[in-house]
């Protein structure tokens, strides 16, 4: 597996699974956006092992077998694998720090055992693994300005709580299919929803006030992501900005349905996400020139 295969396998991954936020990388640099793939590829990669159908292997073992390649290949040793090379070569080109890579594949192993969470702080801890480190992990090739790298974290990581709670809110009946229940259990409690309404065809009136509630949650990760995005370089902006967006969008168009959620998986629209993406293309052309620009003047 070559370096230049292993990030084109990266990038399809992201294309397939990731279509929100894979049309907002298209605004990066063109520099940047193997190394978002890469990440996202090594997140989706090890998400496969914990969910898809056609692992019939014994999923710890397959984790644990990932870990072992990904340490031996963070040591220098080449990776017999699809998409280690490209995560190894981004998280040593951009200083990713380990600590957020093993919190990471903690929070896939919790999905083995861990089907339910008593309360939103259990979920928050949970989260910390499975998306607030994918936003700090990302936040590097982003570029904090010269100065706000530490600042910029927090946002990083509440960019990273709202687009998973968004997918919690959107996939609940995908994820009690295998399972699974995100919805707090003291959340359900305090609504007098049940576990037997997450399977019904159609959204009971009191599910769809839990879930009105939910949202109201991630919007406040939304808003606390917002001031991350002055942070970083001017070229990352409208990335950053389109996914706000269009990650956001999908919390609305939920609204718009009437929180029903429960009969289709809901979608924003083509039309929608071409008008985010068009609406930031300018600002990020031009944010990409002005880099090309002064690269040209450096020594």
């Amino acid at each position: 597996m070559t370096l230049t295969a292993s990030y084109e396998i990266c990038r399809r991954l992201h294309a397939r699974y990731g279509r929100s936020y894979y049309l907002a990388t298209r605004l990066l640099p063109a520099w940047k956006r193997r190394h978002v793939h890469a990440i996202y590829g090594f997140a989706r990669y090890a998400d496969e092992i914990v969910d898809a159908p056609a692992m019939t292997d014994d999923r710890a073992a397959a984790l644990d077998r990932l870990a072992l390649r990904l340490s031996a290949s963070l040591a220098g040793e080449p990776a017999d694998d699809h998409v280690l090379p490209a995560f190894v070569h981004t998280v040593r080109s951009f200083g990713i720090g380990r600590e957020d890579v093993d919190a990471f594949l903690r929070s896939m192993r919790a999905d083995l055992s861990v089907t339910r969470y008593a309360s939103y702080d259990d979920l928050l801890a949970y989260m910390e693994g499975s998306a607030a480190v994918i936003g700090t992990m990302m936040l590097p090739v982003l570029e904090p300005l010269p100065g706000r790298e530490k600042e910029a974290r927090e946002p990083a990581r509440q960019l990273g709580l709202a687009f998973q709670l968004t997918n919690f809110l959107r996939d609940v009946r995908e994820d009690l299919a295998r399972g699974r229940v995100y919805l707090p259990q003291d959340d359900l409690a305090r609504f007098g929803v049940s576990e037997a309404d997450l399977a019904l065809p159609r959204v009971s009136p009191r599910l769809r006030d839990l879930l009105a509630f939910e949202a109201g949650r991630a919007r406040e990760h939304y808003r606390a992501a917002l001031p991350g995005i002055g942070m970083l370089i001017p070229a990352s902006r409208p990335c950053i900005q389109a996914a706000h967006a269009l990650y956001g969008g999908i919390l609305d168009e939920i609204e718009k349905a009437g929180f029903e959620v429960l009969a289709r998986r809901v979608r924003v629209p083509l039309h929608r996400r071409l008008s985010v993406f068009a609406r930031h293309l300018r600002a990020a052309s031009a944010a990409c020139r002005a880099e090309r620009r002064v690269q040209a003047r450096l020594p």
